[in-house]
């Protein structure tokens, strides 16, 4: 089996609405199913993490910039390891992250070994 990482990506707005605690619950019990499935298939590496709006960007020669910047219009919302037997197969388990549901996409990455 490989490794694979999967990006969520999300459409970047300045001033999203806040959920009430019943939708922020039930969102969750989404992402929790999904993981937990991959996990029952023996196919989950790391569960990841939710990446913070906030950041900085180091470019060549120390420059240093904040990021990410308002003006692109997606963000990375977030991140998981996983394992497949290919490309193909990891699109498959990817299918089911709630975030599709609301609009955003997955970004289906092989991890390469160094």
């Amino acid at each position: 089996m490989k490794d694979f990482l999967l990006v969520f990506r999300n459409e970047h707005v300045s001033s999203t609405p806040m959920l009430s605690p019943e939708e922020m619950q039930a969102n969750m019990k989404l992402w929790m199913d999904w993981i937990g499935g991959i996990a029952a298939q023996n196919k989950l590496v790391d569960r990841g993490n939710r990446l913070e709006p906030d950041g900085k960007v180091l470019r060549p020669n120390n420059v240093i910039t904040d990021g990410p910047y308002s003006e692109i219009k997606e963000r990375i919302g977030g991140y998981t390891l996983i394992k497949a037997e290919s490309l193909e197969a990891a699109t498959e388990l990817a299918k089911g992250c709630p975030i599709l549901n609301f609009g955003g996409n997955v970004e289906i990455r092989e991890i390469g070994a160094m």
